[in-house]
């Protein structure tokens, strides 16, 4: 369903998307198509990012017991 809104933007915002819609009309229709698709863009690239937080956050939190376990690895290779 959709909800009309309104929204303040900068004009030269405004602009930019203007142009950017005429450039590329067969994707984007109307302005409210533009800003539909930044606005789940966006979002979907703030999950994106709180998603690569967290497993950075876990590769860090099991960086001690990984580089162990890497150089109890290496122990085992015969010197060429």
């Amino acid at each position: 369903m959709k909800v009309k809104t309104s929204i303040t933007l900068s004009e030269n915002l405004l602009q930019a998307i203007d142009q950017l819609i005429e450039q590329l009309a067969e994707e984007y229709q109307s302005r409210s198509v533009f800003l539909e698709k930044a606005a789940w863009t966006f979002i979907a690239q703030i999950h994106h990012d709180e998603q690569t937080a967290k497993d950075i956050e876990i590769i860090n939190r099991r960086a001690d017991a990984l580089n162990q376990e890497t150089m109890d690895a290496l122990t085992y290779q015969v010197p060429l």
